[in-house]
């Protein structure tokens, strides 16, 4: 039990990432998982359901084979509660508050404050804590706001159970139940949250779904279940039905238990529900299992370093300035209470509140595009994405496939073969696809073949993506009842290999090379059709048995194809240009035919540079792969562990991928890529391993959220650039003055009052507009482009505050200590609307306010902080802040400065851009 857990203690974060779950830190491990729940009467332990037959374990649980009523699962959920492990509550008001106010930038404003209240500084304190109060206030409504929005965003992707409900009097299915027929046991399993299950559920399992609680195998056919997660192991493991005799105290060591969170691969089953939430084995290892910290992703990575950035900047330039006023203005008290204020200067307080306020917008936002967004940091990822992988079915096509011809193997049309085919895919019980569904389409055979009352289901072999075919055994019900009949459906190729005879007309020929490459043109010709053609074979069988395996499917008879015609879309073909036109490359990754593929991104006007089968990608080293998937664009003939080691390839070669998908042989390469994309109607596996869930499947609506995505980043990059350029003039402006005048440029409370008001003006940029030109391509976090631009456009300001130095000093006589208050006005006005003005200049590459116009909440909120920071010095308030009224000579001077200004930002945008360029 030891050696097991760590291993899950290794691995739990994995898991607990997939179900959006986090955990306390303890490092007591499992003693037992039987604990009764909120004083009732606990289920049976997972060891005792592993050891019991499943009719005293169905005794045990007061269930049966067809499952609790809805009144009796009420009953016993009542008891034990909803199916949920492990999801942290949601924190108590006065600790998120507490939490928002805890970051480096507030504490340091604290420290500030609570100096110049030591120091008598009353003013001080109210602005420094109004700073503190506004930056917390902020980010907390902020952060509340966007809890509840992704809350109600995540509930609209639901994950539900097949669980058998027994129809109690009166009770029934309704016509807006989700349904799934069990042909082998004509049962009817009905679609429930995953909430509402209870220990005595029967749950029917196929492949694609996830593990919905621990359950006990009662009847299986080739489960095979992925335990990664728990477990470390790269394989599925096989599952069985029999009661166990022996395996230890581990419960992961015993076959007939899957746990809660893991996935089917291949296969199907039915089980009975042993444990729910916190008593699952997972729920327990949440509450007492070490969890990781989890992985930083880009996103983070990206902000982290433009705030050490600015912190360097600050830790290098404060101490400048506290030793220049302290030595030139031997008043150390003054010069440390004024290096501080540099300091709070120079450190983004908003950028939490920014970043919050931004992604939470970007997420309400593509909702609105049916776009759910799982994980906020995502909707960096989007915008950042250059290279688009996607299957074919449903993306480029319509989902909507038909079933064209049905022919023998020399491409006649056959009727013997449709109904070979319709018998397959009726008594299968894995996932039902969208072939099966085109099949099962044509009623008129069910009636004409009589399936319920002349065949007898006797066994099935389920679909894997190894076989890439399945097979059923049917008998004729009828007095001889002389054999069995295996029907085998599945890709050409993977059937064929398992043939060695082809029906001819009434007669039984031998597979030879001669006639395989004729079958193989027949094949071809349908596909270059645009057909997808799926083989269909059968053997004769003694009636000796009533279980088969896959070697079984072995000397077959060739029958002859069932052929598919899936449409493109109309908007594939726009939506393709739209995203080429962003910047997005588009790749096709497809297990389905070359031929196929290749035809239908013809006709949606995808040019294909180069077409890769998953064979030829076994033969290439990594080296040879790098390559190839910068030059190819089709890939066809993928199995699972192909997909991943692409997008895994790509993004070793410098690329943000996203992979959209929908089915389970998708979920590696959807957990592999940068920005996993899925749509609400996929498999359980692959909207848990998604970051994002498309409400529709279509290239049209991820192009709209990629635009989306990159707003919000740039937003938020508009804050940064911002705040650093502008902050760095300033440092940079007070160092000058600092060394030349004999009194201090500003006052401490001015400085912060300048600074508050300034981050006041930037509060609105989340809901501001972008360029058309900054949507056009993928934007990355770039340190190195934000420190080039600090010191590109940084000193600008300092030029016009060096201007304002002197036009204070000879023209208006402020050159004294006795008229510094006259000084600090004028440097404070100038400063505030400068540093105001260049949120308009540096927020476009275009000319403001005529070429591009900020939105009416961000002109209305600089506007009004202007206007603030005008009539601050004649206002009553002027004493106060220890200003006094400018002479109406300044203002001409102020307005021709910030002309000049802003022409002089205009014209270094422009050599900016064009050496540098414009993000």
């Amino acid at each position: 039990m030891q050696q097991a857990l760590t291993l899950s203690e290794r691995l739990i974060a994995v898991l607990g990432a997939r179900l959006g779950l986090r955990f306390f830190r303890r490092r007591d491990m499992l003693e037992t998982l039987d604990a009764p729940a909120h004083g009732h009467e606990a289920p049976p332990g997972l060891l005792d359901a592993a050891r019991d037959t499943g009719p005293d374990l169905l005794a045990r649980l007061r269930s049966t084979r067809e499952g609790l009523s809805d009144d009796e699962a009420a009953t016993v959920r009542a008891h034990v509660g909803p199916n949920e492990v492990a999801h942290e509550k949601p924190l108590p008001w006065w600790r998120h508050l507490f939490n928002c106010y805890r970051n480096p930038f507030n504490l340091l404003l604290t420290a500030l404050a609570a100096v110049s209240y030591a120091t008598d500084d009353t003013e001080g304190t109210i602005i420094i804590a109004s700073m503190v109060i506004i930056s917390t206030v902020l980010r907390f409504v902020q952060e509340a706001r966007s809890n509840k929005a992704a809350e109600k965003l995540k509930a609209m992707v639901s994950t539900t159970a097949t669980v058998l409900r027994r129809e109690a009097p009166g009770d029934g299915v309704t016509d807006t139940d989700k349904v799934r027929h069990i042909g082998r046991i004509g049962r009817m399993g009905r679609e429930v949250a995953l909430a509402e299950l209870v220990p005595g559920d029967i749950v029917l399992l196929a492949a694609g779904d996830m593990i919905p609680a621990d359950v006990r195998i009662l009847a299986a056919k080739d489960l095979f279940v992925s335990q990664s997660a728990l477990t470390g192991e790269a394989l599925p493991v096989e599952k069985f039905a029999h009661a166990a005799q022996t395996g230890g105290s581990n419960p992961l060591a015993y076959d007939n238990l899957a746990f809660m969170g893991t996935n089917v691969v291949s296969g199907s089953a039915t089980a009975v529900v042993v444990a729910t939430g916190a008593r699952t084995f997972f729920g327990s290892l949440a509450q007492r299992v070490t969890a990781q910290q989890p992985t930083v992703t880009s996103f983070q990575q990206g902000v982290n370093r433009v705030s050490w950035v600015l912190i360097r900047f600050m830790l290098v330039m404060a101490p400048i300035v506290l030793l220049i006023n302290g030595f030139t203005k031997h008043d150390w008290l003054e010069a440390s209470l004024f290096a501080l204020s540099v300091a709070v200067g120079l450190t983004p307080e908003m950028l939490p509140m920014i970043v919050t306020a931004t992604l939470a917008k970007g997420a309400v936002v593509l909702s609105r595009k049916k776009v759910i967004v799982k994980r906020l940091d995502a909707i960096q990822n989007f915008g950042a994405m250059d290279v688009l992988c996607t299957d074919k079915t449903g993306t480029l096509t319509q989902d909507k496939i038909c079933l064209e011809r049905h022919t023998d193997v020399w491409g006649n049309v056959s009727e013997d073969v449709l109904e070979y085919a319709y018998l397959n895919s009726f008594y299968q019980t894995g996932l039902k696809n969208l072939l099966d569904v085109a099949v099962l389409d044509h009623a008129e055979l069910h009636q004409r073949l009589d399936v319920v009352n002349r065949y007898r289901k006797i066994d099935e072999i389920p679909f894997d993506f190894q076989r890439r075919r399945m097979s059923v055994v049917v008998s004729e019900i009828s007095e001889s009842g002389d054999h069995h009949e295996l029907i085998c459906k599945g890709a050409v190729e993977e059937v064929m290999a398992v043939c060695s005879r082809v029906q001819h007309g009434a007669n039984i020929e031998p597979l030879t090379p001669d006639v395989l490459a004729r079958l193989r043109r027949v094949t071809a010709d349908l596909n270059a059709e645009g057909l997808r053609v799926v083989a269909v074979a059968s053997r004769h069988l003694p009636p000796v048995r009533e279980s088969y395996g896959i070697a079984d499917e072995s000397d077959l008879v060739l029958v002859g194809y069932i052929a598919f015609l899936d449409p493109p879309k109309e908007s594939t073909a726009p939506a393709l240009k739209a995203l080429a036109a962003s910047g997005v490359d588009v790749k096709v990754l497809t297990g389905d035919n070359d031929l196929v593929t290749a035809k239908v991104c013809r006709e949606v006007g995808l040019t294909v540079t180069g077409c890769v089968l998953g064979d030829d990608i076994e033969s290439m080293s990594d080296a040879e792969l790098a390559q190839t998937v910068e030059r190819a664009n089709v890939f066809a003939k993928l199995t699972p562990a192909h997909k991943e080691r692409l997008v895994r390839m790509l993004r070793a070669n410098g690329h943000v991928v996203g992979f959209m998908g929908d089915g389970i042989n998708d979920a590696p390469a959807l957990r592999a890529a940068d920005i996993g994309i899925s749509v609400d109607t996929a498999v359980d596996i692959a909207k848990e391993a998604a970051d994002l869930i498309l409400l529709e499947k279509s290239l049209m609506v991820l192009e709209q959220g990629v635009i989306e995505g990159r707003r919000t980043f740039a937003n938020m990059l508009k804050y940064i650039k911002m705040t650093a350029s502008s902050n760095f003039g300033n440092v940079f402006s007070v160092l000058i003055a600092s060394a030349f005048l004999p009194f201090l440029p500003m006052l401490p409370l001015q400085l912060l009052t300048q600074n508050l008001l300034y981050d006041l003006s930037q509060t609105t940029i989340p809901f501001d507009n972008v360029d058309s030109e900054q949507l056009t391509q993928p934007q990355r976090w770039n340190p190195a482009d934000l420190s080039r631009f600090m010191v590109f456009f940084g000193p600008i300001s300092s030029i016009f505050d060096v201007l304002t130095f002197v036009a204070m000093w000879h023209l208006f006589g402020a050159n004294s200590a006795a008229h510094q208050t006259l000084f600090q006005s004028g440097w404070f006005v100038e400063g505030l609307l400068s540093q105001t003005l260049i949120v308009h200049l540096i927020r476009t590459r275009r000319l403001p306010f005529i070429q591009s116009r900020a939105a009416w909440p961000l002109l209305l909120m600089t506007g009004a902080v202007m206007l603030i920071g005008i009539m601050l010095p004649m206002s009553p308030f002027a004493e106060t802040f220890r200003m006094q009224a400018l002479p109406l000579a300044y203002f001409p001077m102020l307005a021709a400065i910030l002309l000049a200004y802003a022409v002089l930002t205009q014209l270094m945008k422009g050599m900016f851009a064009r050496r540098f360029g414009w993000q």
